[in-house]
């Protein structure tokens, strides 16, 4: 998860309605080893899921006041695999949230631990495979991996690849 702090910066609070539309420069449908399988442990987290969520929360509770709003629940769950609508993370607020509007880690971390149990494996599987598939061949090719590791930076050559 520590890629995600080059790519952002600390912003000021605005309100659900306002301007501010925080994203990641990172791709939004990157999948997390560690988020991606629940099949370790039906029912429970490992201790490396139980880390990148705290890790998400505390990277994006940019005025460290342990809360996080609107905005900054939506990037953290972004970060961690999951693009919500602006309803739904409403409603998360509304229904988990602190009167104030901001949410504590204690609530982040139960609609997380859901939300990661709940993932079906084969799933998240198919997806990764799609991102690296743009083509839709059915198959990864070196052009594929070429453009993967360009898209992240990587400096592979053709054999490395």
């Amino acid at each position: 998860m520590s890629h995600y702090t080059n790519n952002t910066k600390a912003k000021p609070r605005r309100p659900p309605g306002g301007s501010l539309n925080p994203t990641l420069t990172s791709n939004s449908n990157q999948i997390h080893p560690h988020l991606g399988s629940n099949a370790g442990s039906r029912g429970s987290l490992t201790e490396d899921q139980k880390g990148e969520i705290k890790e998400a929360f505390e990277l994006f509770d940019l005025d460290k006041d342990g809360a996080i709003d609107y905005h900054e629940l939506k990037v953290a769950m972004r970060a961690l695999g999951f693009d919500m609508k602006k309803s739904e993370v409403m409603k998360l607020l509304k229904d988990l949230g602190g009167d104030d509007g901001l949410m504590d880690f204690s609530a982040f971390e139960r609609i997380m631990t859901e939300k990661i149990l709940a993932r079906n494996p084969e799933t998240e599987l198919r997806r990764a495979f799609e991102l690296f598939d743009d083509d839709r061949t059915g198959r990864i090719s070196l052009k594929n991996l070429k453009r993967v590791a360009r898209e992240l930076g990587e400096n592979l050559g053709e054999e490395e690849l």
